[in-house]
């Protein structure tokens, strides 16, 4: 059986930021080290980082006074960065650099006196941190429908900011229509877009002409992950959103003679060959890669954890 593999896929720049910063964090620290929600949408990667230490918890209250305290790379409200101040937390924001320029952005066109609007799923970690970070009305729109839906003027000025794991492709049609909608309206340029997410669903695209199924290795609460499962049924072609190896099911392989997996940005790459290795107990497999592009963008940890060297173990594969 053949096993073709995506180029990009996995680990984006963000996603290696955050994890580095929870282990430089550990070394120089010592643990305990307490992490606010999951560092990313993994649970490999957090259970492997529990193991060296770090301590999970959903509000900052369950850390103690002074305590090391890292943001996760879904970046935060400021009301949660003012309740860490006033507690006396050591804090270290893993916040993905594009997450916090999207932040800024926001804020930017706010200060231009335009209504603010969000693209993105409602309830996800990195939306509530925007909404957050924003000091002032911010309107989130998930589909077109939602545009009318707003009741404003169609001279309102506007601006617009997405969520990071939304790509071009998948804001596409909602960024259209407000501009069909609205006379004054602004958004950020292509180069703003989340690289990762557009790089991973274009190279799945590519990879869904030459396959039979599609193993999307990720997180079920993982929205990159998703949607990239999306786009595979999409095109035509059976795709399954799997965190492991163990997740493949014999029944899935039938009939099958080209196999393409792919993983979400938070997804690490000793959870793709996992999943080679269960394919290949149940049959011999041969394994390529599709050309792709070629990722080149790293994010530096703060100041404070460069005098500390990058074990860079997390998410390795063989």
């Amino acid at each position: 059986m053949k096993v073709i593999l995506a180029q990009p896929r996995g680990f984006c720049a963000g996603v290696v930021r955050a994890i580095e910063i929870v282990e430089r964090a550990l070394d120089k620290y010592g643990p305990p080290v307490y992490v606010r929600h999951e560092i990313v949408h993994n649970r490999w990667v957090v259970e492997s980082l529990k193991a060296r230490g770090a301590v999970f918890v959903e509000e900052l209250s369950e850390i103690p006074p002074e305590g090391i305290t890292i943001f996760s790379a879904h970046g935060v409200a400021k009301t949660v960065e003012t309740e860490a101040k006033r507690r006396g937390l050591h804090v270290l924001n893993a916040t993905c650099p594009l997450v916090s320029k999207v932040h800024a952005q926001g804020r930017h066109y706010l200060r231009q006196g335009r209504t603010v609007i969000l693209i993105g799923h409602a309830g996800h970690p990195e939306v509530l941190g925007t909404l957050g970070q924003i000091s002032g009305p911010v309107l989130l729109v998930q589909s077109e429908r939602d545009i009318e839906a707003t009741g404003l003027p169609r001279d309102t000025p506007i601006a617009y900011v997405t969520q990071t794991t939304l790509s071009m492709d998948d804001t596409r049609g909602i960024i259209e229509a407000l501009y069909r909608r609205f006379d004054d309206i602004i958004g950020p340029g292509t180069e703003d877009i989340c690289y990762a997410t557009q790089n991973r669903q274009t190279a799945l695209k590519e990879l869904s002409k030459l396959v039979d199924v599609i193993f999307v290795v990720g997180a079920k609460n993982s929205s990159n992950s998703n949607r990239l499962r999306e786009i595979g049924i999409e095109a035509g072609i059976p795709a399954h959103l799997i965190a492991s190896g163990s997740d493949v099911k014999p029944e899935w392989l039938q009939d099958v003679e080209v196999v393409g997996i792919t993983a979400g940005a938070s997804a690490p790459e000793v959870m793709v060959v996992d999943v080679i290795d269960a394919i290949g107990r149940i049959e011999p497999v041969e394994v390529s890669t599709l050309p792709g592009r070629e990722e080149r963008v790293a994010f530096r940890v703060p100041v404070e954890l460069l005098d500390v060297a990058s074990t860079g173990t997390i998410g390795q594969g063989r």
